[in-house]
């Protein structure tokens, strides 16, 4: 399965009312339906709908469709319905004009000083009716599923990319854990010569010879600090996590939640690398880690 971002935008929309056959469907209904569809990082699926009146009980169905494609993300759904240029004048049938009539006289009897529609007020209202009064639920459904198919390829896309860095993060990671393992033996010797280097110093002030227990004492000071500083156990659960971090990018689908979980481990595993840092070499690479892992995170923060 692909990986998939939660960031993302598509829009989509429908023509006018054009065919006798969609006209006897929904009479008069001319106008064009848009729908943009918005898309940010979450921890869970959070669903917000902005829809003018006509569209507002259609609201369950939308979020129906959504539900069954996305996983994650705060997700804003807009959708408009505007008349379009040849719209722009539509012509009242003699049935409105009799209903506005009629209700014109109704208000005038107990409004007498009411004033009477001008011809800009029937047109609007004329067009307002028309493009009302039809039922936009098939319409609307099928232009908010366009943009949700164009939603959920661009959300691929980006998770595709956002793969590819993380992918390349762990390359640089798993160097710098190769490079870590054989420091420590490094460290443990140095530390072992420079113990017996300074029993020799302090013997050759008193002109004695170095005796066999020194180098017992050294033995055992470079072994307490061989475990002092042993980040053996860190590097092989950094490793573990790289494993499965690669293994979830591969499978990809639903791992956002997983791969957050995963990277504080890495963030705790370079912490405790760092804290046992007995080098300047050692500590920079604990360093170079933190820096991969933090940029790992923002990363990961996008993806489903």
């Amino acid at each position: 399965m692909p990986v998939y971002s939660m960031t993302g935008y598509a829009s989509g929309q429908n023509g006018p009312v054009g065919s006798h056959s969609e006209a006897e469907a929904r009479p008069a209904a001319a106008g064009r339906l848009g729908v943009e569809i918005r898309s940010v990082n979450s921890r869970f699926l959070d669903l917000t709908f902005k829809l003018p009146e006509e569209l507002r009980q259609h609201e369950t169905a939308l979020r129906e469709l959504l539900t069954g494609k996305l996983k994650r993300g705060k997700v804003e759904v807009r959708a408009a319905i505007e008349n379009t240029a040849q719209a722009g004048v539509v012509e009242p049938s003699v049935k409105l004009l009799q209903r506005l009539n009629g209700v014109q006289d109704g208000i005038k009897a107990w409004l007498p000083g009411a004033r009477e529609l001008s011809v800009a007020d029937v047109l609007r209202l004329a067009g307002g009716d028309s493009a009302m009064r039809g039922d936009w639920g098939s319409d609307l459904l099928e232009v908010a599923g366009k943009a949700l198919d164009a939603l959920m390829s661009a959300r691929q896309r980006e998770g595709a990319r956002l793969a590819k860095m993380l992918e390349a993060h762990l390359a640089q990671l798993r160097t710098l854990v190769e490079q870590a393992g054989p420091l420590i033996p490094q460290l443990v010797e140095q530390q072992r010569a420079r113990f017996l280097e300074r029993w020799q110093e302090a013997m050759g002030l008193t002109g004695g010879t170095l005796p066999e227990a020194a180098q017992d004492r050294a033995l055992t000071e470079a072994t307490a600090f061989a475990i002092r500083i042993d980040v053996a156990e860190e590097l092989t659960r950094l490793n573990s996590h790289l494993d499965e971090i690669e293994r979830l990018l591969k499978k990809g689908g639903e791992i956002g939640k997983r791969l957050d979980f995963l990277i504080q481990e890495l963030h705790r595993e370079a912490n405790t690398l760092g804290s046992k840092s007995a080098a300047l070499d050692l500590t920079r690479i604990g360093v170079d880690m933190k820096v991969l892992i933090e940029q790992m995170r923002e990363q990961v923060q996008n993806i489903e």
